[in-house]
Order: structure tokens, then sequence, then C-alpha cells
């Protein structure tokens, strides 16, 4: 049965989607923190598996420069921990794998990593962003273990597709095709382990049209959760000469809120939304700068949302 804006669900908590913040204090009954972690992981796109370059958008620290400073997990996670001082924010938080990709090493340190993360005894669970291509068996089996040595605690996969676009991928030398993210994701509901789909909104050549297929695409998978992601330039990457060189123009504002809200109409309404923008770091990012004002875009957002009375799933079509 098809959503109207006048019985949205209670667990929504008010918004026109349904966000991860409300997802986790419907969950825990107040408000958890993530705490960006680097375990200082390479990539088959930078080790000369695949490529030395990396995909076109992705900066020298691998998406992880929010992440803090530590020796080891534990000691990131304090780390973490102290950046909130004496702030009353909730009693749990998640543990998030970050940096590059955080399925890419032998077994035996990744059950190291996890685990110290898991023991920690304010983290609710962990969340371990990878590729699909980098989930082999072995992995898959310290997956499955680890959720059933820690059944009070969750293990989220963090998949980065992108685009559902053949074209596209290859421009940003995603290295790898649909098969194998779908592979992934058959994997991860075989072992019961929740999945968020990272996807990117304004990459070079794409219309609404085509990033309207991949939110379709993304409707058949089924994920736990999305991340839908502005694109960012940053310093220091390939997608920036592009930029530099006028092979596309980033998104304004409108345009962005634009597609972000069509996106949102046309995305099942199970799908926990984990992202609407994104966070560009500020010394190395080159456009758009309005992306700067986070609190500003989730204010523009809500409010052209409630004007054009759209909400998640207004236009999602079951089969």
């Amino acid at each position: 049965m098809a959503l109207s804006s006048a019985m949205l669900p209670a667990e929504w908590l008010g918004r026109p989607y349904y966000a991860l913040d409300a997802y986790l204090k419907n969950t825990y009954g107040h408000k958890c923190y993530k705490i960006a972690l680097d375990a200082h992981m390479t990539c088959p796109n930078r080790d000369g598996t695949l490529d030395e370059r990396g995909c076109i958008f992705c900066s020298a620290g691998g998406s992880g420069e929010f992440a803090v400073s530590g020796s080891d997990i534990q000691a990131q996670l304090e780390a973490g921990l102290a950046l909130f001082g004496d702030k009353q924010v909730g009693q749990h938080y998640i543990a998030y794998f970050q940096a590059y990709t955080n399925t890419y090493a032998p077994p035996h340190r990744l059950r190291s990593l996890y685990v110290s993360a898991l023991e920690h005894p304010l983290v609710c669970g962990i969340s371990i962003a990878t590729r699909p291509d980098c989930l082999p068996e072995p992995v898959l089996e310290l997956l499955e273990e680890l959720r059933g040595a820690y059944p009070d605690k969750f293990i989220w996969v963090e998949l980065g597709l992108q685009t559902a676009q053949e074209e596209t991928a290859l421009l940003i030398r995603r290295g790898y095709e649909l098969p194998c993210f779908e592979n992934a994701m058959e994997n991860m509901r075989r072992l019961g382990i929740p999945v968020i789909v990272h996807v990117i909104l304004g990459l070079p050549g794409e219309t609404l049209a085509e990033i309207l297929k991949t939110i379709d695409y993304l409707n058949t998978q089924q994920p736990f959760g999305v991340k839908l992601q502005l694109l960012h330039v940053l310093e220091g990457t390939d997608l920036a000469q592009l930029y530099r060189d006028g092979f596309f123009c980033v998104l304004d504002k409108e345009e962005y809120l634009e597609i972000l809200v069509r996106c949102l109409e046309h995305l099942s309404p199970d799908i926990v939304v984990h992202r609407v923008t994104g966070d560009g770091p500020k010394e190395i990012l080159i456009a758009p700068t309005w992306s700067r004002d986070k609190r500003g875009v989730l204010n523009s957002l809500h409010r052209k949302m409630r004007v054009e009375n759209a909400f998640q799933g207004k236009h999602y079509q079951t089969e």
C-alpha cells in the first residue's frame, strides 16, 4: 500500500523519511554517535591488484579524513569518546571502520580489529566500509562467527555501489560490475548481516533519470540502509582535474535538493536513510562549497519536502 503524508510511520519521528537517527532512537531509546576509525588498510584499486590510482573521487585518505588518531582500535575509540567531553550524548556508540577497504586483510588481522571494537562496553555495534569484491569466503566465515559471538551487538557492512550505471562505473574506476555487488548482497542476506549501500549523487554525466534507475535498482536489492552522498570534488583526486578541465559541473544547492527529494520519493520506505548529504574535509574540498553548511542543507531539504508534500516512498512502486 502506498504511503501518504498524513499516515507517515510513527517510527520516523516526524521526519519525511526514515533517518538513521530515528532508527537508533527507536532501537536504543536515545541518540547514538559514530566514531570513525582508521584500521590502516589499503584497497585493490590502489595496491595494484586492480589499479594504483583509486576511484577518481577518492582522496588520499581513502575517505577516512574524519577518523580519530591512535595506535590501535582501543586507543582510537578512547580518543573518539574524549571528543564528546562531558556532553550527554547517550550511552552507545558505533565503531565505524571507515578509511579505505576494511575487509581487505587476512582474517586473523580482521578478527583482532573487529573484536577490539566489539569488546568495548560503550560500543553497540560495528559498521564496516568495504567493497563487494573484497568479501571472500574466509571473511564471510569470520563475520558469521562474530555475529554469533556477539548477539547483543550488531555488525553492519557498508558497500560502495555509487551507481547502477555501468558506463559511469567505468568512468569512476569502480572496478567491479553489478553481478559482483549482487553476489555480495546475497551473501550478506544469507548470513543475516545488514548492508548499507553508498550511492553518489551528481556523478559526471548522469541525468536524473539515470540516478533514479540506481534507486530503483537499489530497491530490488532491499538493503537495510542507504547513504545518499553529494559528489564532492577533493584536492589531489583525478576528479579534481576533470573538474578544472571543465569536463563536468558540480550541482548547485537547489539542483541537489531536487535530485535528493526525487530519490527519497522513489526509495522504498523500508530502507533506513543513513545520509542525505555528506561532509567534505574543508581543507581539501574544492567544490561544491555550499555543502559546508550541512545544517543549512538539512533544513532546506526538510522545508522543501514539507512544502511539496514529499516523503520517502511516495513514488515507490512494488511489483
